[in-house]
């Protein structure tokens, strides 16, 4: 399937240039596509998967994907889509940010060292590279004088701000400008023809395809993808924690599969279409599949998986459903199942000997903070209020009954539906 055909498929052509040109150019031969990235934060969430894996299919179908860390643009703050401005960053604040994100975004891609047969290697940048060393006067003259005051106020999300309470500053209403620049400076340096982006970007692409044909009178092409929404009204990649983050320390990869496990069955066909690289056929075919039998979440569990392959790995999307499983299932957890739990739950670190004593149990409850006290202990352990490793306790035990720790290791302790906490035996 051609790569139009193949988005306006998945439901991911929100704004374009002339789709007939567009078209024509990409049957022509490879270009050059090309997506920013801001560090505002030292990782990027789950809400940049759409345009991340929009620049992955381009580069799939032969296209050579150029990724832009924005070291300049992330000191200024893009507007669009924002109703206040944002904090602006210090330098190594900033450098670290944007060393992460390159980190993230080159994981998506592919470079010279895997390539497939014939494919071009991806290309990462840094937009301070071209302009830390410019200076005011010459920005005004080379892309300023380019570009009207009309055309600038035209654009939604610098209107959007001039009606809000909050306005614009003169930084951000300059935003414009420097991602224009970025896109003429890729189309000099790199022969880069396409930028596409979130449908919030569409002004500032549309400014550098302006800038570019002014410039150089050469032709350039946009387009934008939808923002995700859920149909539930909830912001996409957000819970009551916070944002979901491509890092596994700021998420953790248990966390990203849960988050997609759980999600509407309004929203999971899409999100099965726009936010992975599972074919549009396939899709189709698991959705039959789940509209059969939807009390099983069959297409959760799949969006689940290849989003956390795609972000994490296989491993980790391996030991994510094993935790489930330790959590979740109805079975004895092995070794291998509580291995997994760890970073998950509560753990804490105990030596053999503390499992002989004769209330051990009691001891454990209230170490390890599941109990207030001994004795809150054992109120609720006579009122079958804890389980070991998914079994309920009997009434009257106080001691950790033998051959609990499983594989030699681990105890899993719970009380009531929620609360859990892993023992280590060294």
């Amino acid at each position: 399937m051609a790569i139009l055909d193949d988005l306006a498929a998945r439901g991911l052509i929100q704004d374009s240039t002339d789709l007939t040109e567009l078209r024509r150019r990409l049957d022509e031969g490879p270009l050059g596509v090309y997506c920013g990235f801001d560090p505002t934060a030292d990782s990027l969430h789950i809400g940049h998967l759409v345009p991340l894996l929009l620049l992955r299919r381009f580069q799939d179908a032969g296209h050579r994907a150029i990724a832009l860390a924005g070291g300049a643009t992330g000191m200024v703050g893009d507007p669009s889509g924002r109703s206040a401005e944002r904090n602006l960053l210090d330098g190594p604040t900033l450098t670290r940010n944007v060393e992460a994100v390159a980190l993230q975004l080159r994981s998506f891609l592919r470079f010279d060292d895997d390539l497939r047969s014939g494919e071009e290697s991806a290309l990462l940048v840094d937009n301070r590279q071209w302009t830390e060393d410019v200076g005011v006067l010459e920005f005004l003259r080379d892309v300023g004088k380019h570009v009207t005051i009309g055309t600038m106020l035209g654009k939604e999300s610098i209107r959007a701000r001039l009606a809000s309470d909050q306005g614009i500053s003169f930084t951000e209403f300059s935003y414009m400008l420097l991602q224009a620049n970025d896109f003429h400076e890729l189309n000099v340096r790199h022969g880069c023809e396409m930028q596409v982006g979130g449908s919030d970007q569409w002004g500032n692409i549309t400014a550098g395809i302006d800038l570019i044909r002014r410039r150089t009178g050469a032709q350039a092409h946009g387009l934008t993808v939808p923002l995700v929404t859920r149909a539930d009204g909830a912001k996409f990649g957000k819970t009551a924690d916070g944002a979901v983050w491509l890092d596994p320390e700021r998420t953790l990869p248990y966390e990203l599969h849960q988050y997609f496990v759980n999600v509407d069955d309004r929203d999971v066909g899409r999100f099965l279409l726009q936010l992975t690289l599972v074919p549009v056929d396939e899709v189709a075919a698991v959705m039959g599949e789940h509209g059969a039998s939807p009390d099983q979440r069959l297409a959760q569990h799949r969006l689940a998986d290849e989003v956390c392959n795609l972000v994490h790995g296989v491993e980790a999307t391996g030991r994510a459903r094993l935790a489930a499983q330790g959590l979740f299932g109805s079975e004895v957890p092995s070794g291998e199942v509580l291995e997994a739990l760890r970073g998950i739950v509560p753990e804490t670190s105990l030596s053999a000997d503390v499992l002989k004593a004769d209330e051990s149990l009691v001891d454990v409850l209230a170490q390890t903070g599941l109990c207030s006290s001994r004795g809150d202990a054992r109120r609720t352990l006579a009122g079958g209020g804890i389980r070991i490793n998914g079994e309920r306790v009997p009434d009257g035990t106080t001691a950790l009954p033998p051959g609990s720790a499983v594989a030699g290791r681990f105890v899993l302790l719970q009380k009531g539906k929620r609360q859990r906490h892993l023992l280590i035996i060294d």
